[in-house]
């Protein structure tokens, strides 16, 4: 137990220290790049405004907080959503987390963004060469779990983040690490999380997209090949602390109240609120909001959400259905839906 608790200690150590890396976050807005690893996934998540860092549990925790994934009920945890998202991207995202006795939880995830076809243009062709592209963003996880006491659970997530725009392209990693208590204080229902995400190296874009043909008039010599470079560009990484309270009613009514506080490294610092109202654990009704109140109106688009969920047992698996709705300023709002089962 005192091995833990010295773990844990320097854990935190290591989170606060890490949070002044993130000072003055507004002051950097647009600097950042891989703005993919900002779009959320899960319904349950989103519907709560994205409150959850301390209120979530299983395969749906792997964005939020890894270390929730350590608190699932089954053994055998997937996940799959799909959100129509801004300007019609669409964002698909699956998961999967197992269990090992006596060693943690292994999960998987990939989030895919699916952009339509760009027309190109030219200085010659302004109006469009005929031909197109297709961006292609990916971000791909593997993350482990684990819970080091009753209250206690910790995760850690791997990110490979790949991003291809025509001829350039850009890869590079990012690290999420998050530390979940439950019972805090001794006081049954109060939770507490912390999550850092979005740890990682600079990218750079690279690909024959950047080379150009550049002709001499002055100078006696043929047309050559020039390489253009690319300017790298830092990962979106935040800091977020959370808690969550669930009041105890009786056995077929239970009450999740939450709140978290990000403080982004390129973009102005967010609070989020949210509530779930659960009957018999089967059918369940969320709200959030989010709200930034250091940002201009134009650059902070999002606000209200909302959203319901259903679980049934179908056939020795537990059967998940959610839906999620954000509101979204310009923009017409997002739908997410997602379909989970467990065993």
């Amino acid at each position: 137990m005192k091995r833990i608790n010295k773990l844990l200690i320097i854990m935190f150590m290591l989170l606060f220290a890490i949070t002044e890396v993130f000072a003055s976050g507004g002051n950097r807005t647009g600097t950042g790049g891989a703005a993919q690893l900002l779009i959320p996934v899960g319904a349950r998540g989103i519907a709560m405004g994205g409150s959850n860092i301390a209120a979530i549990s299983g395969v749906d925790a792997l964005y939020w907080n890894p270390a929730g994934v350590a608190r699932m009920n089954s053994s055998f945890d997937a996940m799959f959503s799909h959100m129509n998202y801004i300007a019609d991207i669409g964002v698909e995202y699956g998961a999967i987390s197992a269990k090992l006795e006596g060693l943690g939880v292994f999960s998987l995830s990939i989030k895919s963004i699916s952009v339509d076809e760009i027309a190109i243009t030219t200085t010659q062709n302004p109006d469009g060469t005929g031909a197109t592209y297709k961006p292609s963003f990916i971000t791909a996880g593997i993350s482990f779990s684990k819970a080091l006491t009753d209250n206690i659970a910790i995760g850690v997530t791997g990110n490979l983040v790949s991003e291809t725009l025509g001829d350039v392209s850009a890869s590079g990693f990012a690290l999420d690490i998050g530390v979940l208590y439950n019972n805090l204080a001794s006081v049954n229902g109060l939770s507490f999380g912390v999550a850092i995400k979005n740890l990682g190296p600079q990218m750079q874009f690279e690909g024959s997209g950047l080379v150009y043909q550049l002709d001499s008039d002055n100078l006696n010599r043929p047309p050559g090949l020039y390489r253009a470079e690319a300017a790298p560009f830092e990962l979106p990484s935040r800091f977020e602390i959370g808690f969550s309270y669930v009041p105890t009613f009786d056995e077929y009514n239970e009450v999740v109240l939450a709140g978290n506080y990000i403080n982004n490294n390129f973009s102005s610092d967010e609070y989020k609120v949210g509530a779930e109202y659960g009957y018999n654990n089967r059918f369940f009704v969320r709200g959030g909001y989010v709200f930034a109140p250091q940002a201009d109106d134009e650059n902070f688009i999002y606000g209200f959400t909302a959203g319901a969920g259903i679980s049934y047992p179908v056939s020795g698996l537990d059967l998940k259905i959610d839906y999620a709705y954000r509101d979204v300023e310009y923009f017409d709002a997002n739908h997410i839906f997602q379909v989970g089962i467990g065993f």
